[in-house]
């Protein structure tokens, strides 16, 4: 076995396992009313579902480090041997799935010596070079392997070198026996799910997992949209922020018009997680709420006549949601770097399904959306947020935003993202944050919201928008979260009064409105260097930021998280 080097000492790895240092997300417990409560053949499902998650959880760490798996045989063997330092890291590596990560400082947290994060992660060769990788694909373009060059670029792929070329390998036959292992424990769950609609979702899952045919994912994504009235919830989720390589394309005017000429379009690598739980339907029904507004908002979406508009009418239905009690969350989705999410709309704009027409469906986690420590959140209320403005803060406010945010993800072109290269995510993240934003008033005059939930949102929102320390650019959630903060502070929506915020709560929606429609153009334009200097131009740490961040990490001592799941433990024991 190989032999690796520590690279935190055993003072930095008490110091960051600490109760202080690291805050816990519990999901339910053995005991919890809402699994008690299944049918005995839900509760067999669900043991079956977990160990699926487990699973994709081994593949993601593939995708995302191809030393991860090496390095977790190596702590296991040094934990029989009783060594502290292996205990303590691995503690870490299992709350951030892997090697490397970033904490909530947003500083890089590397847990080996010598193993660092690169830009194609784990999906292209750990030695490829961003120039070495234009130059391949150029080459092979100008021979005319366009067919070679389009499989390297798709979402699905794992890259290889092959002599003096690249090569992808599509996910399904690249880790075919682990996908298979997945089909089998979703056709046993398939055997006792009481759910005939989740069942038929398991069968075409399972199907698509055998074979390595994006249309069969498709199907399965399609039918997954649909969800809604289920008694259990399993998702492998595809996300693409982690592929820091694919979007340096659009940095590359030649490789860049060869792909044009063609006809082929980069996206970046998916990211496999697994989320697996039990819906809650009070949750959910409050959730669906804010549907019958969709086709509303659609129509008040800047330059809605200029995209594809998704038909969000009654009668077709394009856009579900589900509020679920989480039992695991593994790999991409339970990943805890610098955060963890606390839901998601899928699938995203690239996926084969939503051209065969399938909608969108968004899951929303409870677990993670708790918070534990109210204690924690009054002190740091009281250290940043004008006093006359605690009234209107509110912490399940965050999550009625969310909801907005999540919402608006299904709004808006849908087409060209490429194009933005590595500031895609960071504008779509933006459009999403500023399109709930900019809706406030529109659905406080619908009723969806109170007058009372409408200063909550917005309060919260802003004192929310202020993070503990300024982050990279690979930080597509939180670098827009910076230009969100400046873009607003530069049009006064928010003052610094003795060191506190203070919301100048009626000029907030008018800027968020603003800002979308800036946002809405450049995703219409497709230009890449618009996208850059509009990044470029907002994403500004000021001094006001800075004085609110030091006074966060005086309250908040936080830099890592983990999940703890015993009901999971309790059923794939």
């Amino acid at each position: 076995m190989q032999k690796y080097e520590f690279n935190l000492s055993i003072q930095e790895l008490e110091k960051r396992t600490h109760k202080d240092y690291l805050s816990t997300k519990k999901f339910l417990n053995p005991d919890s009313p809402e699994y008690l409560s299944l049918q005995e053949g839900d509760k067999i499902a669900l043991k079956h579902l977990c160990r699926a998650g487990i699973i994709i959880e081994k593949i993601f760490m593939q995708l995302d480090c191809i030393h991860n798996l090496a390095v977790k045989d190596f702590l296991e063997e040094e934990i029989k041997k009783d060594n502290k330092q292996a205990i303590l890291t691995k503690i870490l590596f299992d709350a951030q799935k892997g090697i490397n990560a970033i904490d909530t400082m947003y500083s890089p947290i590397n847990l080996i010596k010598g193993i660092k994060s690169t830009l194609g992660k784990g999906v292209y060769p750990e030695d490829l070079s961003k120039q070495e990788f234009h130059t391949i694909l150029i080459n092979m373009l100008k021979e005319k392997k366009t067919d070679k060059v389009k499989n390297i670029l798709t979402q699905r792929t794992v890259v290889v070198r092959d002599n003096q070329e690249l090569t992808g390998i599509d996910y399904i036959d690249y880790f075919k026996e682990d996908f298979n292992k997945i089909a089998d424990e979703l056709d046993l769950a398939k055997q006792t799910s009481t759910n005939k609609d989740f069942n038929e979702y398991l069968q075409l899952q399972a199907k698509a997992l055998r074979k390595a045919d994006p249309m069969l994912d498709a199907y399965a994504d399609k039918k997954w949209a649909t969800l809604e009235d289920t008694p259990l919830e399993f998702t492998i989720t595809r996300e693409n922020y982690a592929d820091e390589m694919t979007g340096t394309i659009a940095e590359n005017i030649e490789l860049s018009n060869l792909l044009k000429e063609n006809n082929i379009f980069p996206i970046p690598k998916d990211f496999l997680g697994c989320r697996v739980g039990i819906i809650n339907k009070q949750g959910t029904q409050t959730l669906t709420a804010i549907k019958k507004f969709l086709p509303i908002l659609a129509k008040n979406m800047p330059f809605n006549n200029e995209y594809e508009q998704a038909d969000f009418s009654q009668t077709n239905k394009k856009q579900t949601m589900v509020d679920v009690d989480m039992v695991i969350a593994t790999g991409d989705c339970g990943a805890y770097r610098a955060g963890i999410t606390l839901a998601e709309n899928l699938p995203n704009s690239d996926k084969l399904s939503l051209t065969i027409g399938g909608g969108y469906r968004n899951v929303y986690h409870r677990q993670i959306r708790f918070i534990s420590d109210k204690e924690k959140l009054q002190k740091i209320l009281n250290e940043t947020l004008d006093e006359s403005q605690h009234k209107y803060y509110l912490d399940e406010a965050d999550h009625w935003f969310t909801i907005g945010h999540e919402n608006v993800h299904s709004l808006g072109p849908k087409k060209g993202f490429e194009k933005l290269g590595k500031y895609a995510n960071i504008i779509e993240e933006n459009k999403a944050d500023m399109g709930s934003l900019a809706f406030v008033d529109l659905l406080t005059e619908l009723g969806l919201y109170t007058q009372e939930q409408r200063l909550q949102i917005i309060v919260t929102f802003v004192t929310d928008n202020f993070l503990k320390s300024k982050p990279t650019l690979s930080q597509a959630h939180s670098v827009r979260t910076v230009m969100q903060n400046y873009y607003i502070v530069t049009r006064n929506g928010y003052e610094i009064i003795d060191g506190k915020i203070h919301v100048n709560i009626d000029k907030i929606v008018p800027i968020a409105k603003e800002m979308l429609a800036e946002i809405i153009r450049i995703q219409i334009d497709g230009n890449f260097s618009k996208a850059q200097k509009y990044v470029d131009d907002n994403f500004v740490w000021t001094d006001n930021m800075e004085l609110i961040a030091q006074k966060l990490q005086k309250v908040s001592k936080t830099l890592n998280g983990k999940l703890e799941t015993s009901l999971a433990d309790f059923l794939v024991k």
